[in-house]
């Protein structure tokens, strides 16, 4: 029972980091969205915005962590988790090490860039000073039909 009450819980957050991947969709961003929670309660939303802030650091991740330390006035976010609706890259896999986040909880796998699992697993390597747990494919159904569905109108 606690099982899948954790999984409704997480199917809860996911779907308020995929509300960012929708609003990073309709600025021109690939549509990807994290939110960072602690203690039940958002402290962190980014979404995607290389184009619109022209920075290549401004993946959804590395946004809703920046905010969330700023909301806890502290940059280690342990007893903080973190979704994001597409496993993170190398970068910001490590910034989720070097912020000490407890878990990441991600939707869908990235097989040309995703640094938890598919090309190499950065928050789980025991050579690191921090590991994160890490669960996957939450809400991957919606996520994945969001982004073939940015990509396909990119393509016309």
């Amino acid at each position: 029972m606690k099982l899948v009450a954790r999984s409704l819980v997480d199917e809860s957050w996911m779907a308020e980091a995929l509300v960012e991947a929708r609003l990073a969709g309709a600025e021109g961003e690939v549509p990807i969205g994290a939110v960072v929670v602690f203690e039940d309660r958002v402290v962190g939303r980014g979404r995607n915005g290389r184009e619109r802030l022209h920075d290549p650091t401004a993946h959804a991740e590395i946004l809703a962590l920046q905010e969330a330390a700023r909301a806890l006035g502290r940059w280690r976010l342990t007893g903080a988790r973190i979704y994001a609706t597409l496993e993170p890259c190398f970068m910001c896999a490590g910034a989720l090490v070097n912020a000490r986040i407890d878990k990441l909880v991600f939707a869908v796998a990235d097989p040309k860039a995703g640094a938890v699992g598919s090309l190499f697993d950065v928050p789980r390597d025991p050579r690191l000073n921090h590991r994160v747990e890490v669960s996957s494919g939450v809400l991957a159904t919606e996520c994945s039909a969001l982004l073939r569905s940015f990509f396909k109108d990119r393509r016309k």
